[in-house]
């Protein structure tokens, strides 16, 4: 099997973990995964980097087994086709490019048609979640073609907070208007006569224009000694991270799956989140508050909720603890993905 990848597998976003976690699963399950790295600035390749991807797919060998991440495999459609019947092909969907924050309408559309055109070639569709292969039916994918297959999760202690004094909340995502950093700061804003400190880590360089924002905004908002950017954190500074907290947050205005929800909710944390794209169907029954995506009061008023009705937090609490004893695992994923590959 041939794994083609944007850019750099290591790179820390939840895509790119799922990727890789699904690669080292299959390996350890014995089948042999080839990584193929696909250079450029994906989704929006140029002409000569849509060239090279071409010229990689043309040297694989007859009948191969060809797995695409949706980040570069929904925006060539002309290189696919070439190999429609030569490749077993197969788009691995995170979640529709044209649903990410911030493009031109215009933009979406192409996306939208590119990546339609595209899933035409693919002999199997492999999502992240139910409901994002639910979105593409809007795609003309025929449901006997799609296999959701959900990321798991690794055991984790349980969360112990930071300060009997205060709450401290998490936030974990890179800066990026999908991730609507804006929106939590409003509500942030909105909080500030009650004891808390947000954290939220994240790449700072990946979408430098939207974190720079994000930063005047915090600034300008007087939340600069109640809010800290940690920037993008590697394991260890993560796990510690996720220890400290008493809360998960996440404004999202869409999200294909949402790793960083279960792996709150793996230490026992509860959430407060938008209720956009799969995360009402990720988070537990019971273990979080979601709110309108975009909606700064509603998310202010349920931290509100959250921090002073003690009753609803240790309900939250409770629920988030028992969810988590029946988390998906990362070894069942893979099971799920190599089954998909079979039709």
């Amino acid at each position: 099997m041939y794994l083609l990848v944007p850019g750099d597998i290591n790179t820390r976003t939840g895509g790119y973990r799922y990727d890789k976690r699904i690669m080292q699963g299959l390996r350890a399950m014995g089948r042999h995964v080839e990584l193929i790295s696909l250079e450029g600035a994906y989704p929006f390749p140029n002409a000569a980097e849509l060239e090279q991807a071409g010229a990689q797919l043309a040297a694989l060998p007859d009948q191969a087994l060809t797995v695409i991440d949706g980040l570069a495999y929904s925006v060539m459609p002309e290189q696919l086709a070439r190999h429609q019947n030569r490749l077993r092909l197969v788009a691995l969907i995170h979640h529709p490019l044209a649903l990410e924050t911030g493009n031109s309408r215009a933009t979406s559309e192409q996306l939208m048609q590119s990546e339609k055109a595209a899933l035409r070639y693919a002999q199997r569709v492999i999502t992240t979640s139910q409901s994002t292969a639910d979105s593409l039916r809007d795609y003309q994918v025929p449901d006997s073609a799609m296999v959701a297959v959900c990321p798991g999760t690794d055991i984790a202690p349980l969360a112990r907070g930071a300060s009997p004094d205060s709450f401290n909340l998490l936030c974990v995502a890179t800066l990026t208007q999908r991730k609507a950093h804006d929106v939590l700061l409003e509500a942030m804003a909105q909080l500030k006569e009650l004891p808390w400190h947000l954290t939220c880590a994240g790449s700072l360089e990946r979408d430098a224009d939207t974190a720079q924002a994000l930063l005047r905004q915090c600034h300008e908002l007087d939340l600069g000694e109640r809010v800290s950017f940690t920037g993008e954190a590697d394991e260890a500074t993560l796990n510690a991270l996720y220890q400290q907290a008493d809360l998960f947050v996440l404004a999202s205005y869409h999200e294909g799956y949402g790793m960083v929800l279960v792996e709150a909710i793996a230490r026992g944390l509860p959430i407060v989140a938008s209720d956009a794209g799969a995360i009402p169907s990720t988070i537990p029954t019971g273990a979080g508050i979601l709110v309108s995506p975009g909606n700064a009061t509603a998310l202010a008023e349920a931290l509100r909720q959250f921090m002073q009705d003690d009753v609803l937090r240790q309900s939250l609490q409770n629920a988030a603890k028992t969810a988590r004893t029946s988390l998906q695992s990362w070894e069942q994923s893979t099971r799920e993905f190599e089954a998909a590959l079979t039709w």
